[in-house]
């Protein structure tokens, strides 16, 4: 699909620029990367590192729960 979609937008962009003026052309592109862009279901760095935090975060309670449950499979044995 991504082929697909940046065909498009080649194809898309060689039109613009054959039919446009200069002056134009840049504020097309922008519009005509932008729309793209949003169709590959990109994430912005402020959304990717909030997700790390929480897999950070969700990582390091697992470890501790791990690490209790370990204990209390000790202490089960012991008994």
């Amino acid at each position: 699909m991504n082929e697909e979609l940046l065909a498009d937008l080649s194809a898309k962009m060689a039109e613009m620029a054959a039919a446009n003026p200069a002056q134009d052309l840049r504020k097309n592109f922008r519009a005509l990367l932008a729309s793209a862009f949003a169709r590959l279901d990109l994430v912005s760095r402020e959304e990717y590192d909030v997700q790390v935090e929480m897999l950070e975060r969700a990582r390091a309670k697992l470890a501790a729960l791990e690490s209790r449950v370990a204990e209390l499979e000790a202490h089960e044995k012991k008994k």
